[in-house]
Protein backbone atom coordinates (compact mmCIF):
# COMPACT_ATOMS: atom_id res chain seq x y z
CA UNK A 1 0.00 0.00 0.00
CA UNK A 2 2.90 2.35 0.78
CA UNK A 3 4.28 1.78 -2.73
CA UNK A 4 0.91 2.78 -4.22
CA UNK A 5 0.88 5.93 -2.10
CA UNK A 6 4.37 6.86 -3.31
CA UNK A 7 3.29 6.27 -6.91
CA UNK A 8 0.25 8.53 -6.51
CA UNK A 9 2.34 11.32 -5.00
CA UNK A 10 4.67 11.51 -8.01
CA UNK A 11 2.46 14.10 -9.74
CA UNK A 12 2.93 16.48 -6.80
CA UNK A 13 -0.46 15.86 -5.19
CA UNK A 14 -0.19 15.76 -1.39
CA UNK A 15 -2.00 12.71 -0.03
CA UNK A 16 -4.45 13.54 2.74
CA UNK A 17 -6.05 10.12 3.16
CA UNK A 18 -3.14 7.76 3.77
CA UNK A 19 -4.84 6.05 6.73
CA UNK A 20 -7.61 3.50 6.30
CA UNK A 21 -11.05 4.94 7.09
CA UNK A 22 -14.47 3.35 7.56
CA UNK A 23 -15.45 4.59 4.09
CA UNK A 24 -12.38 2.89 2.59
CA UNK A 25 -13.10 -0.34 4.45
CA UNK A 26 -16.77 -0.43 3.48
CA UNK A 27 -16.00 0.43 -0.14
CA UNK A 28 -13.34 -2.30 -0.37
CA UNK A 29 -15.85 -4.84 0.96
CA UNK A 30 -18.38 -3.78 -1.70
CA UNK A 31 -15.80 -4.02 -4.51
CA UNK A 32 -14.73 -7.42 -3.19
CA UNK A 33 -18.35 -8.60 -3.13
CA UNK A 34 -18.86 -7.35 -6.70
CA UNK A 35 -15.85 -9.39 -7.85
CA UNK A 36 -17.25 -12.41 -6.00
CA UNK A 37 -20.49 -12.08 -7.99
CA UNK A 38 -18.43 -12.39 -11.18
CA UNK A 39 -17.11 -15.83 -10.30
CA UNK A 40 -18.09 -18.38 -12.96
CA UNK A 41 -19.25 -20.97 -10.44
CA UNK A 42 -18.90 -21.53 -6.72
CA UNK A 43 -18.90 -25.31 -7.20
CA UNK A 44 -15.88 -27.38 -8.19
CA UNK A 45 -16.51 -29.04 -11.60
CA UNK A 46 -17.29 -32.77 -11.29
CA UNK A 47 -16.95 -33.66 -14.97
CA UNK A 48 -14.76 -32.51 -17.84
CA UNK A 49 -17.79 -30.99 -19.56
CA UNK A 50 -18.47 -28.90 -16.46
CA UNK A 51 -14.80 -27.88 -16.36
CA UNK A 52 -14.92 -26.93 -20.03
CA UNK A 53 -18.03 -24.85 -19.42
CA UNK A 54 -16.32 -23.07 -16.53
CA UNK A 55 -13.27 -22.31 -18.67
CA UNK A 56 -15.52 -20.71 -21.29
CA UNK A 57 -16.45 -18.18 -18.63
CA UNK A 58 -12.81 -17.25 -17.95
CA UNK A 59 -12.53 -14.58 -20.67
CA UNK A 60 -15.62 -12.55 -19.63
CA UNK A 61 -14.62 -12.97 -15.97
CA UNK A 62 -11.11 -11.66 -16.71
CA UNK A 63 -12.44 -8.64 -18.63
CA UNK A 64 -14.96 -7.75 -15.93
CA UNK A 65 -12.34 -8.30 -13.21
CA UNK A 66 -9.94 -5.85 -14.89
CA UNK A 67 -12.72 -3.27 -15.28
CA UNK A 68 -13.65 -3.49 -11.60
CA UNK A 69 -10.00 -3.23 -10.55
CA UNK A 70 -9.64 -0.07 -12.66
CA UNK A 71 -12.72 1.39 -10.95
CA UNK A 72 -11.32 0.40 -7.55
CA UNK A 73 -8.02 2.12 -8.35
CA UNK A 74 -9.80 5.32 -9.41
CA UNK A 75 -11.75 5.17 -6.15
CA UNK A 76 -8.57 4.50 -4.14
CA UNK A 77 -6.80 7.41 -5.87
CA UNK A 78 -9.56 9.87 -4.99
CA UNK A 79 -9.74 8.97 -1.32
CA UNK A 80 -5.95 8.90 -0.93
CA UNK A 81 -5.72 12.37 -2.49
CA UNK A 82 -8.41 14.11 -0.47
CA UNK A 83 -9.30 11.94 2.55
CA UNK A 84 -12.80 13.43 2.55
CA UNK A 85 -15.52 12.10 4.87
CA UNK A 86 -18.20 14.80 4.58
CA UNK A 87 -21.88 14.05 3.96
CA UNK A 88 -21.64 14.89 0.24
CA UNK A 89 -18.73 12.50 -0.31
CA UNK A 90 -20.49 9.73 1.61
CA UNK A 91 -23.70 10.19 -0.43
CA UNK A 92 -21.92 10.24 -3.81
CA UNK A 93 -19.75 7.28 -2.82
CA UNK A 94 -22.83 5.31 -1.73
CA UNK A 95 -24.47 5.96 -5.12
CA UNK A 96 -21.28 4.90 -6.90
CA UNK A 97 -21.10 1.62 -4.96
CA UNK A 98 -24.81 1.01 -5.63
CA UNK A 99 -24.31 1.42 -9.39
CA UNK A 100 -21.24 -0.85 -9.35
CA UNK A 101 -23.15 -3.62 -7.56
CA UNK A 102 -26.28 -3.23 -9.69
CA UNK A 103 -24.34 -3.47 -12.95
CA UNK A 104 -22.23 -6.51 -12.10
CA UNK A 105 -24.64 -8.99 -13.71
CA UNK A 106 -25.40 -6.89 -16.84
CA UNK A 107 -21.63 -6.41 -17.24
CA UNK A 108 -20.96 -10.12 -16.92
CA UNK A 109 -23.84 -10.99 -19.24
CA UNK A 110 -22.63 -8.58 -21.94
CA UNK A 111 -19.08 -9.91 -22.04
CA UNK A 112 -20.26 -13.51 -21.77
CA UNK A 113 -22.36 -12.99 -24.91
CA UNK A 114 -19.49 -11.28 -26.72
CA UNK A 115 -17.01 -14.00 -25.73
CA UNK A 116 -19.46 -16.68 -26.80
CA UNK A 117 -19.69 -15.08 -30.22
CA UNK A 118 -15.89 -15.04 -30.58
CA UNK A 119 -15.00 -18.52 -29.29
CA UNK A 120 -18.23 -20.22 -30.35
CA UNK A 121 -21.07 -21.39 -28.22
CA UNK A 122 -24.74 -20.80 -27.55
CA UNK A 123 -25.79 -17.53 -29.20
CA UNK A 124 -29.45 -17.78 -28.24
CA UNK A 125 -29.17 -15.24 -25.43
CA UNK A 126 -31.57 -12.82 -27.11
CA UNK A 127 -35.17 -13.70 -27.84
CA UNK A 128 -35.88 -10.62 -29.98
CA UNK A 129 -33.79 -8.16 -31.97
CA UNK A 130 -34.65 -5.28 -29.65
CA UNK A 131 -33.05 -6.98 -26.64
CA UNK A 132 -29.49 -6.27 -27.87
CA UNK A 133 -30.45 -2.60 -28.09
CA UNK A 134 -31.81 -2.68 -24.55
CA UNK A 135 -28.61 -4.33 -23.28
CA UNK A 136 -26.36 -1.74 -24.94
CA UNK A 137 -28.51 1.08 -23.56
CA UNK A 138 -28.43 -0.51 -20.10
CA UNK A 139 -24.65 -0.87 -20.22
CA UNK A 140 -24.19 2.66 -21.58
CA UNK A 141 -26.36 4.20 -18.87
CA UNK A 142 -24.39 2.34 -16.18
CA UNK A 143 -21.04 3.32 -17.71
CA UNK A 144 -22.12 6.96 -17.90
CA UNK A 145 -23.47 6.95 -14.33
CA UNK A 146 -20.22 5.54 -12.89
CA UNK A 147 -18.00 8.18 -14.46
CA UNK A 148 -20.42 11.03 -13.79
CA UNK A 149 -20.34 10.00 -10.12
CA UNK A 150 -16.52 10.10 -10.20
CA UNK A 151 -16.85 13.59 -11.70
CA UNK A 152 -19.20 14.51 -8.84
CA UNK A 153 -16.66 13.26 -6.27
CA UNK A 154 -13.95 15.49 -7.75
CA UNK A 155 -16.36 18.43 -8.04
CA UNK A 156 -17.18 18.02 -4.35
CA UNK A 157 -13.45 18.05 -3.55
CA UNK A 158 -12.90 21.13 -5.76
CA UNK A 159 -15.79 22.85 -3.97
CA UNK A 160 -13.90 22.35 -0.70
CA UNK A 161 -10.50 23.39 -2.11
CA UNK A 162 -9.99 26.09 0.52
CA UNK A 163 -10.76 23.81 3.44
CA UNK A 164 -8.41 21.21 1.94
CA UNK A 165 -5.76 23.92 1.32
CA UNK A 166 -5.23 22.70 -2.24
CA UNK A 167 -2.29 24.37 -3.95
CA UNK A 168 -2.23 25.46 -7.59
CA UNK A 169 -1.06 22.07 -8.89
CA UNK A 170 -3.66 20.19 -6.85
CA UNK A 171 -6.48 22.48 -8.03
CA UNK A 172 -5.41 21.90 -11.63
CA UNK A 173 -5.26 18.11 -11.16
CA UNK A 174 -8.71 18.17 -9.56
CA UNK A 175 -10.15 20.05 -12.52
CA UNK A 176 -8.25 17.79 -14.91
CA UNK A 177 -9.83 14.71 -13.31
CA UNK A 178 -13.28 16.27 -13.67
CA UNK A 179 -12.59 16.85 -17.37
CA UNK A 180 -11.27 13.30 -17.83
CA UNK A 181 -14.23 11.57 -16.20
CA UNK A 182 -16.75 13.83 -17.94
CA UNK A 183 -15.15 12.95 -21.29
CA UNK A 184 -15.36 9.24 -20.47
CA UNK A 185 -19.01 9.61 -19.47
CA UNK A 186 -19.65 11.38 -22.78
CA UNK A 187 -18.44 8.27 -24.61
CA UNK A 188 -21.13 6.31 -22.76
CA UNK A 189 -23.76 8.86 -23.80
CA UNK A 190 -22.56 8.59 -27.41
CA UNK A 191 -22.86 4.79 -27.27
CA UNK A 192 -26.41 5.02 -25.91
CA UNK A 193 -27.27 7.41 -28.74
CA UNK A 194 -25.99 4.95 -31.33
CA UNK A 195 -27.97 2.10 -29.75
CA UNK A 196 -31.17 4.13 -29.77
CA UNK A 197 -30.82 5.63 -33.25
CA UNK A 198 -29.49 2.66 -35.20
CA UNK A 199 -31.86 -0.03 -36.55
CA UNK A 200 -32.38 -3.07 -34.32
CA UNK A 201 -29.96 -5.28 -36.21
CA UNK A 202 -27.13 -2.78 -35.83
CA UNK A 203 -27.45 -1.99 -32.13
CA UNK A 204 -24.27 -3.94 -31.39
CA UNK A 205 -22.31 -1.19 -33.19
CA UNK A 206 -22.86 0.90 -30.07
CA UNK A 207 -20.11 -1.16 -28.45
CA UNK A 208 -17.53 0.18 -30.90
CA UNK A 209 -18.06 3.65 -29.45
CA UNK A 210 -15.97 2.63 -26.44
CA UNK A 211 -12.90 2.47 -28.69
CA UNK A 212 -12.99 6.26 -28.38
CA UNK A 213 -11.81 5.85 -24.78
CA UNK A 214 -8.29 5.16 -26.10
CA UNK A 215 -7.79 8.46 -28.00
CA UNK A 216 -9.71 10.39 -25.33
CA UNK A 217 -7.38 9.06 -22.63
CA UNK A 218 -4.30 9.69 -24.76
CA UNK A 219 -5.27 13.28 -25.63
CA UNK A 220 -6.18 14.11 -22.05
CA UNK A 221 -2.96 12.57 -20.72
CA UNK A 222 -0.80 14.59 -23.11
CA UNK A 223 -2.68 17.79 -22.30
CA UNK A 224 -2.38 17.22 -18.55
CA UNK A 225 1.36 16.46 -18.72
CA UNK A 226 2.05 19.53 -20.87
CA UNK A 227 0.14 21.79 -18.48
CA UNK A 228 1.94 20.36 -15.44
CA UNK A 229 5.29 20.83 -17.15
CA UNK A 230 4.45 24.46 -17.95
CA UNK A 231 3.35 25.09 -14.36
CA UNK A 232 6.62 23.67 -13.01
CA UNK A 233 8.65 25.86 -15.40
CA UNK A 234 6.77 28.98 -14.29
CA UNK A 235 7.18 28.05 -10.63
CA UNK A 236 10.96 27.81 -11.04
Amino acid sequence: MQALNQHLAKDGFRLRGTHMSRIDGFSDVVFGFAITLLVVSLEVPRTFDELNQSLRGFIPFAICFVMLILLWYSHYKFFRRYGLHDAGTIAINALLLFVVLFYVYPLKFLFTVLASGVIGGDNSAFGTGSQMRELMVLYGVGFTAVYMLFTALYWNAWRQRRELTLNRTEIFLTRSSMIEYTAMASVGVFSVGIALLRPHGYSSFAGFAYILLVPVGHIHGRWERSKLKAMRVLRH
